[in-house]
Parts: C-alpha cells; structure tokens; sequence
C-alpha cells in the first residue's frame, strides 16, 4: 500500500503545482521555466512503466474521488501545456528558443502520425486544437508542402500562433483560424485531420465532420488512454455506421497515443 499512496501524493502534488502555475500566468514568461520543468517531470512520470502496476491497481478499486483526481489532472495539466505554448511562443518573439523534453516528445511522433496514410504535397491538413506554437503544422508544412489549416478556440493561442508561423514558416501555406469545423470553408476538401490530444470535445467534433468531409478523410485522434489519460482525453467509443477505427499508432515512450480513423 506504501507504493499506491506515494502514487496518489504524486498526483496530489501534480495538480496543486498546476493549479498553482496556472494561476500565475500574466502573458509574460515569468514563471516559464518552473512551469516547463513541471510538465518535463509529468512527461517522464506519465510514460514511466512502473507506474502502470500502481495505476492499474487503483483502477480496480475506483472511487469518485479517484475518478475526480484524475479529471482534474487531465483538464489542469492540459490548460498547463496550453500556457507552456504560449511562454515558447512568447520567447520566441523576443528572440530566445528553447525546445522542452515535452516539446521533443511531441515532434518526434509526427511522422508517424498517419501510419500509412502518407501526406504529400497535394494533402489538405486540418489541426483541431493548434495551440499557440503550432508545431504539427510547420513540421507538416515544411516537409510535405501541404496546406495546412489550425483552429484553436483561444484568441490569444491564435495570435501568438500567427507570429509563430511568420518568424518560423514564412512562405509556407499554413492558416490558423478561430472558427469551428463547420463555418470553416476548408473542411469540404480536408484530405487529413489531426485532433491535439488535449481537445475534451474532440469525439463530439469528430462526429460533426462525418457530414462536412469528403469520403476519402483520414482522421488521426490523439488520446492517452490508463496512465496516458492524466494528460489526455481517452478513447472513445465512435458511431459504427460512421467511422471505422482502421489503425491503432502504440508508442509507449510517448505521451499520447493515436488512433485512425475512416469514414465506413
């Protein structure tokens, strides 16, 4: 029992450090470099495979105040990785670059993000959740020249995106938009879709662009599913009339997962 008590602490102590970083962004970077050590720490706790036994055990025993713990981690350190964005994108503007353990994490993934549904230069991109360092699209951009389109819902994500992909992917035919699928024009003709693993709503989402996408679309959902999903949304189940789960993406030393998905 010593063992699934320093596991709950630990995951005390993650979402009092959240909660308490998140407070103190005032859209400078003050605070950027304890907040980017905190989510470097949750990174490798999250992938860390001794964890799983405790993670597993306490699943068996699940109670609501378990299950409200691990709720609030996931919405806590997913706003946490939204503000870590914007200190790099902030940083970026005034001239200083600096690239994360978590950062790494997530670049090294993206080519295999569409196992083998390649994307080449005639693809058509959309990024539900961009962020405000819009990394999946001027990676994607940048080695495929494809046309990438991002939405956020965060004005400021929006802005500081922008400036991003100006001072890093000028040149590049890269959009990031606040508008939701359905009033962007763009989604009619999305060859590939990405959803962040940190968007709550993005089986909802999912299940509006059965109507608004060609029948060709692939969708590639990131989720963390048992350990993974105290920093991401999990799976979920889909309508088997309308989407089909074609390829399952396992990498154990990252932090999300992806899922792929075909129109039936």
């Amino acid at each position: 029992m010593i063992v699934l008590k320093t596991f709950q602490e630990s995951l005390s102590y993650f979402l009092e450090k959240f909660d308490e970083l998140a407070k103190k962004y005032d859209h400078t970077i003050n605070h950027c470099s304890e907040l980017e050590l905190l989510i470097d720490d949750y990174s490798k706790f999250i992938t860390n495979e001794k964890n799983q036994e405790a993670w597993e055990q306490l699943e068996l025993h699940e109670s609501s105040e378990w299950s409200q713990l691990v709720a609030n981690l996931r919405k806590k350190s997913a706003l946490c990785v939204a503000i870590m964005e914007k200190y790099r994108a902030l940083k970026l503007r005034d001239g200083h670059v600096e690239i994360a353990d978590y950062f790494k994490n997530i670049e090294s993934c993206i080519e295999e993000e569409f196992g083998s549904f390649r994307i080449t230069s005639e693809s058509k991109v959309l990024l539900v959740g961009s962020g405000s360092f819009p990394m999946t699209p001027l990676l994607i951009a940048k080695r495929t020249g494809a046309e990438v389109v991002g939405i956020d819902i965060d004005d400021e994500a929006i802005q500081l995106g922008r400036n991003v992909v100006e001072r890093l992917g000028s040149g590049l035919n890269i959009r990031l938009e606040k508008l939701s699928v359905e009033d962007l024009d763009f989604t009619k003709d999305v060859t590939h879709v990405i959803f962040s693993s940190t968007v709550e709503s993005k089986y909802d989402i999912l299940d509006q662009l059965y109507e608004l996408t060609n029948d060709h679309v692939v969708v590639a959902m990131r989720y963390g599913n048992q350990l993974k999903s105290l920093f991401n949304y999990p799976l979920r189940e889909v309508d088997e009339e309308k989407w089909k789960l074609v390829e399952h993406i396992i990498r154990p030393q990252h932090v999300f997962d992806i899922a792929l998905y075909k129109k039936v």
